[in-house]
């Protein structure tokens, strides 16, 4: 009994004596962020920014690699799996949380949010809008009301379980508006499809919606958190239009699988809070649409267990489901 218990401590040094070194030799070779939806939305935008000045502080190639499918749990559920060495992270938006809680059969991919990552940081905060395109003629969020009791009006959202589907739901509970929800895979369809009229409304980001504002294919009709937001001063609350409650916001943040050695935790999370702190890189944020947050990996994990906590009962009492 003795001599089992001295090599399994044995065996437990040694690897731990492994991951200490694997940690100071790190990174060996290229580091791949998976972003688990297609290529062209704010995530995979996002990534993009990070992994080339990452790619230069680092030493090594910083890959993105988008693997789509299932509202985000496909690509997820492979970083979960990959080896918590370090080359192998997830750029995510807060759906990580919320897909599986929505979707009615889980993929063999299913992963666990509380227990099964390593939060590194938190990347940044994005405000969600409803915005209309050329597939209603309102142009408030009261006329769009209006125009629903008389017709169903549909809007699009990134994916079931997505927070813009969540949000769409609930604004739908809270108001009584008839707005029925049109999954895509990924953002770039959803807009594409506003901007050309086949589907009237969308809850979504700002950055995405941005270039479209300019020549009138898009307009905000209202935003969906406490106050209005810096990224858009003119487009008032949910609550200011008198629909209060209601409030959901996105965010993003860096994973890794768990059981990443702390020290590259430390690196990764140093490296990125100073690439957050440059100019250029904060206007390119602002671009996508997203505000700046950074701090300590436990600030990422607490963003992800309440967001995990609060919309397990939303989904739950709202009965927000999807195939």
């Amino acid at each position: 009994m003795m001599k089992r218990m001295w090599k399994w401590m044995a065996g437990c040094a040694l690897a731990g004596a492994t991951v200490a070194a694997m940690a100071q030799g790190w990174p060996a070779k290229p580091v791949t962020i998976v972003v688990a939806y297609p290529a062209g939305g704010d995530t995979d935008a996002l990534a993009r920014v990070f992994a080339e000045r990452l790619q230069a502080r680092l030493g090594q190639p910083v890959l993105v690699e988008n693997k789509p499918g299932a509202s985000g749990i496909i690509g997820s559920g492979y970083v979960a799996k990959a080896a918590p060495d370090g080359y192998t992270l997830l750029m995510a938006p807060n759906t990580f949380a919320m897909a599986q809680l929505v979707l009615k059969t889980a993929p063999s991919a299913a992963y666990d949010v509380r227990n099964g990552f390593t939060p590194i940081i938190q990347v940044g905060a994005q405000p969600l809008f409803i915005a209309a395109g050329p597939g209603t003629k309102a142009r408030t969020l009261k006329e769009a009301m209006e125009e629903s009791k008389k017709s169903e009006l549909a809007y699009g959202s990134p994916g079931s379980g997505s927070p813009m589907h969540v949000l769409g739901e609930m604004f739908n509970k809270a108001t009584g508006a008839n707005f029925r929800h049109v999954p895509y895979r990924g953002v770039a369809p959803v807009l594409t499809d506003v901007a050309g009229g086949h589907v009237p409304l969308t809850w979504m980001t700002y950055g995405p919606v941005e270039p479209y504002l300019a020549d009138g294919k898009m307009r905000l009709l209202g935003v969906a958190q406490a106050e209005r937001t810096p990224l858009a001063p003119q487009v008032p609350t949910l609550a200011e239009l008198g629909y209060k409650g209601v409030e959901v916001s996105a965010w993003n943040g860096l994973y890794g699988p768990k059981g990443m050695p702390p020290e590259v935790v430390s690196r990764l999370n140093a490296q990125i809070n100073e690439i957050m702190r440059q100019p250029e890189v904060t206007a390119k944020m602002k671009m996508l649409g997203v505000l700046p947050v950074g701090g300590p990996p436990e600030t990422l994990a607490k963003t992800t267990i309440a967001d995990l906590e609060r919309f397990t009962r939303v989904v739950k009492e709202l009965n927000i489901t999807a195939d």
